[in-house]
């Protein structure tokens, strides 16, 4: 059994507006576990992967972000906590992905927030495959945190089973235009590949204040603005020049930072 090892996890924000549990990018805010410090409880989620992924003994917990905000924490957990029983076992971070991309999707439900989490970057994912997009030129995200916290399952029931011809159709085209803009660099296509018709709307009615934060990050000057996750945090991409003038604009009632790309995904040291 390895010894003193860390394992060290993006957090993410997914979704992008219309690619709705396809497409996520990861965050340079961390999740880390290590086999030294005070025990985490069993109740976490890293916990419960680590034990899951064969972990024995204790394993401590720090996060730079929270959770319940829509930055991926529990998809982080489930991925630094199935990593850290492959550290454990002496096996790479990199050995590790595939399976570990099929576990913790297993365990999250949905694989856009892990997959950004495990591979770094902006992804695309389906079938069981990650593709890293590439990007046509340098950006940042400035993300809006507030106070409460949204539960993803609780969000999730507020989709519908079915949707009409006519929105499938919209996202379809959004969402294949986000790739397109990101890997050609057209910033001026973004602001319409992140509308969405298949959950944001239905999310924002009851956080009239994350879509507030949106807005005012398009005032400002961003090229693209989406609920992240599930909410109730909101992300938009920038120019990095002008990150900080529209982090500033962002409403007072939450915690607006700029934070650069992840593009390393998760490590083990």
């Amino acid at each position: 059994m390895t010894r003193g090892w860390l394992v060290r996890v993006p957090a993410s924000s997914a979704n992008l507006g219309a690619a709705f549990d396809a497409v996520a990018l990861a965050l340079a805010r961390y999740l880390e576990v290590t086999d030294e410090g005070e025990a985490t409880s069993e109740n976490h989620p890293a916990v419960r992967a680590f034990r899951q992924g064969g972990g024995t003994g204790t394993i401590h917990v720090r996060a730079q972000f929270p959770g319940g905000r829509g930055l991926g924490y529990s998809g982080a957990s489930r991925v630094a906590g199935l990593l850290a029983a492959h550290a454990q076992a002496g096996r790479s971070a990199w050995e590790a992905r595939a399976e570990i991309l099929r576990e913790a999707t297993t365990l999250e439900g949905h694989a856009d927030n892990v997959a950004a989490s495990i591979h770094g970057g902006i992804v695309a994912v389906a079938g069981g495959r990650v593709v890293r997009i590439p990007l046509g030129r340098e950006l940042a995200v400035v993300v809006w945190v507030p106070e409460r916290e949204t539960a993803t399952a609780g969000a999730r029931r507020l989709l519908p089973d079915q949707i009409p011809f006519a929105d499938a159709v919209f996202n379809v085209g959004r969402a294949s235009l986000l790739v397109a803009a990101l890997a050609s660099g057209d910033t001026d296509a973004l602001r319409t590949a992140t509308e969405d018709r298949l959950h944001q709307d239905r999310r924002l009615a009851r956080a009239p204040d994350t879509r507030a934060a949106m807005d005012a990050a398009l005032a400002a000057g961003a090229w693209a603005a989406w609920l992240s996750g599930s909410g109730p945090s909101a992300a938009a991409l920038v120019d990095p020049a002008d990150a900080a003038r529209v982090a500033r604009a962002l409403p007072g009632n939450g915690r607006a930072f700029v934070v650069k790309l992840d593009e390393e995904g998760a490590t083990i040291s």
